[in-house]
Parts: structure tokens; C-alpha cells; sequence
């Protein structure tokens, strides 16, 4: 695996921040996102909103996955991989920037 695609992997490790080129706002606590660079608009539900809050800030995976454990009733396994995956979804889409430390 080269350095590039470490950078695209989502590890416990990585630090997520909400991408600057959009435009978000909150819908009755659910959140639509406007891509800027594409024009998309994309929603999250009332937990994905929550999520999208944390990042406007730069935030490690386990630090959110932990916020998610103490404020929703769910299993560790099923938080990661939910977790992990809308964090895939918003990164394919543009509008989050994931860095991992690549140093060896």
C-alpha cells in the first residue's frame, strides 16, 4: 500500500474535518451538505447530522466513536462499521478531508 492510499484509508487513527468547499445547514436536526466544487446536495439523518457537527472540527475516529457510544444505545462493532462507512460515503463524495499519519 503506498502513501496515497494510506491517506484515503479511515483507520481509528485518522483525523476527519468537514471539507471547507461546502455549504451545510440543519433541516429539524437532520443536515443537508451542498457540495460546492460538484453542485450535489447530500442529507444525513438525525445521527449522521450529529457526526457532521463533530467534524466542522478535526476529529480522530476513535474520539467520535466514543461521542457516538455514550450518546446512542449501540453495539462497539455496529457503531464502527456504520461509522467507518458513512465516513467512506462523505470522503467518495468530497466533503470530508481524512489525514493518517504516514511517517514510518
Amino acid at each position: 500500500m503506498n502513501s496515497k492510499q494510506l491517506d484515503r484509508e479511515i483507520l481509528e487513527s485518522s483525523i476527519i474535518v468537514a471539507n471547507e468547499e461546502q455549504i451545510s445547514s440543519d433541516l429539524g436536526g437532520e443536515a443537508v451538505i451542498l457540495n460546492l466544487k460538484t453542485g450535489v446536495y447530500h442529507g444525513l439523518n438525525e445521527v449522521g447530522a450529529r457526526i457532521w457537527n463533530f467534524i466542522q472540527q478535526p476529529k480522530a475516529v476513535s474520539d467520535i466513536e466514543q461521542t457516538l457510544l455514550q450518546e446512542y444505545e449501540v453495539e462497539a462493532q455496529q457503531c464502527d462499521r456504520d461509522l467507518k462507512a458513512l465516513l467512506q460515503d462523505l470522503q467518495a463524495a468530497g466533503l470530508i478531508d481524512v489525514k493518517n499519519n504516514t511517517t514510518i
